[in-house]
């Protein structure tokens, strides 16, 4: 039997827990559609936004709690980021997988802290390393006793607000580790586009999950939202959610 390449999806931050409510029937419906376990991801806190006004979520102890209880009422694995190192611990009490941010792929301590905790870690690449130098933090993560390390490739920028995706960097990453995630919907931002928050245009989502997928990837992450227009960050790249069965489908 062939198996299902990974699949990631949920609202860039918990914006409340009606959203991921919403957002996690639609993701335990489709698990029953496509025979997938497509791992539920939410932000507690977007601590790299644009503008100090922006919207950052609801933080660590009270974001915890409600990804715990998306994880107990639908039996969803859950994925979310950490920025500090203090954050590993507690947060992987309740996360199947801890994502380290781009900005912060190269934060030692960081790195170390997500995995001594067992849980998977999830390594985004930066913006400005190829995908070749991402040994480098998979070697720092593996060390320090990492059990499973995921990389993610996300796009390059070169200023300009906007971003580059050299696929080529997926067959290179692929050379470091067996699972390969490409982050369909960060990687059509145009950072900081948008007057003091980011833009971008969803228009390109499937086309890059399926240029991916010709290069090899073997995972898919999705931000998504009922109403994308209207969500608290990172709005003009995320899929609307009634668009990610379409999506999926054509990746399977």
């Amino acid at each position: 039997m062939t198996r299902h390449p990974i699949f990631i999806a949920g609202p860039c931050v918990i914006e409340s827990a009606e959203l991921l409510d919403t957002v996690a029937e639609e993701i335990v419906r489709l698990n029953r559609l496509f025979g997938t376990d497509i791992v539920f991801k939410a932000s507690f806190d977007k601590a790299n936004r644009t503008s100090i006004h922006s919207f950052r979520g609801p933080g660590l102890e009270k974001g915890l709690q409600m990804l715990a209880d998306v994880k107990s009422r639908h039996g969803l694995r859950i994925l979310t980021d950490i920025h500090e190192s203090h954050q590993a611990a507690p947060v992987a009490e309740v996360a199947d997988v801890l994502q380290i941010p781009a900005f912060l792929c190269r934060q030692t301590d960081l790195l170390i802290a997500a995995a001594r905790t067992g849980r998977t870690v999830n390594i985004k690449k930066a913006q400005f390393l190829s995908g070749s130098d991402m040994r480098y933090p998979v070697e720092k993560a593996l060390d320090a006793g990492a059990q499973e390390v995921w990389l993610t490739e996300r796009g390059n920028c070169f200023g300009y607000n906007n971003l580059v995706v050299d696929f080529r960097n997926i067959p290179d990453m692929l050379d470091i580790v067996p699972t390969v995630v490409m982050d369909c919907t960060h990687s059509v931002q145009r950072p900081g586009g948008g007057g003091g928050k980011t833009s971008g245009d969803r228009r390109f989502v499937p086309q890059m999950a399926l240029a991916a997928k010709a290069f090899g990837a073997t995972g898919y992450f999705f931000e998504v939202h009922p109403d994308p227009d209207n969500g608290l960050s990172d709005g003009p790249n995320m899929l609307r959610l009634s668009d990610l069965a379409h999506v999926i489908t054509t990746l399977l």
